[in-house]
């Protein structure tokens, strides 16, 4: 071994007492950045490790649901029926039905009747008959006696006598039948001709066309939608929460390492962590690198201090050692 001068040595006491006097000062104001381990206890070794933060449970009442409104659609309500509907609308055609004729016999004029004038001589016949020859008449004849004077300035007398008319014989023609003019009729001249002739008229006959209808299945309207708005009041929940404590800081703790170790912890530690769940690696109480990291898998996990084998995680893992 080499030997240490005595000038080094005093230097070195010197250096270390002022260095022990700054991390005391500084361990003061800060117990997590100071150099040595606080209060430590002899045979103990000490690690500084990250210790998570801390949380509490608390409970609040929040708002889990603000009051609203449910707006229900009520789907409208249909159903199939059978409707007849109209696929060619009534209507009307025009039929013209044609006149129907026959062949008649028909006496025709083909002269028309006239009238000539005839005349008839006259009859005569002679017979005898008895004729005046002289007509009567009266004369003046001289009278005798007083008796017959009528000329009282001459005395003589005058007398006015009838004397009868004379008659003769003769033969004349005596008109017995006068000449007459006489109208004679000259019938009309008639000829039977065949003839077509209508025996009833054409007419224009209206017939009505009856509407043409088919039976169709159609979706009609029971009930319409309709809208149901039901109010839904605020709802509100109890809930936990973790609140923090005290930050993630770093504080030296005690730990186990190489002087307060053996291979039957470093076993006890492997299998602990094998019936956690956390694989280890080989349960040979060799302190390796797969030890390591599972011990801070389960560190983590149940928020304990990570970067040692603390007595923490030992305690939780139910493993006492002194």
């Amino acid at each position: 071994m080499k030997q240490i001068g005595k000038s080094s040595l005093v230097l070195s006491l010197s250096a270390g007492l002022l260095l022990g006097s700054a991390a005391a000062s500084f361990a003061a104001q800060d117990p997590s950045a100071s150099l040595f381990p606080p209060n430590a206890e002899p045979g103990k070794c000490y690690a500084k490790v990250l210790v998570p933060a801390t949380f509490k449970t608390e409970t609040d009442e929040i708002l889990k649901r603000e009051a609203a409104e449910r707006v229900e659609i009520i789907p409208a309500v249909y159903e199939w029926v059978e409707k007849k509907v109209v696929v060619k609308e009534p209507s009307e055609k025009i039929e013209i039905i044609p006149a129907t004729y026959k062949t008649v016999d028909e006496k025709i004029e083909v002269v028309p009747p006239t009238y000539k004038l005839q005349a008839t001589k006259p009859v005569y016949e002679t017979m005898e008959v008895k004729v005046i020859d002289k007509p009567a008449r009266t004369a003046w004849k001289k009278g005798s006696g007083l008796l017959d004077k009528i000329d009282y300035a001459t005395g003589d007398i005058m007398c006015l006598v009838n004397i009868p008319a004379t008659y003769k014989t003769i033969k004349k023609q005596v008109l017995k039948t006068p000449a007459t003019v006489k109208k004679v009729e000259i019938p009309a001249q008639y000829k039977t001709i065949k003839k077509r002739i209508i025996e009833k008229p054409a007419e224009v006959r209206k017939i009505s066309i009856p509407a043409e209808y088919k039976t169709i299945k159609v979706k009609t309207l029971v009930s319409p939608a309709k809208e149901v708005r039901t109010p839904i009041k605020e709802e509100r929940q109890v809930v936990k929460k973790m609140v923090k404590v005290t930050d993630e800081q770093m504080s030296w703790q005690p730990v186990l390492c190489d002087t307060n170790m053996t291979k039957d912890v470093v076993q006890k530690i492997q299998q602990a962590l094998a019936d956690q769940g956390y694989d280890p690696g080989p349960i040979d109480g060799a302190l390796g690198g797969g030890t390591m990291k599972a011990l801070d898998q389960f560190q983590r996990k149940n928020g304990l201090a990570t970067g040692g084998l603390t007595y923490e995680a030992l305690n939780a893992l139910k493993i006492f050692v002194k």
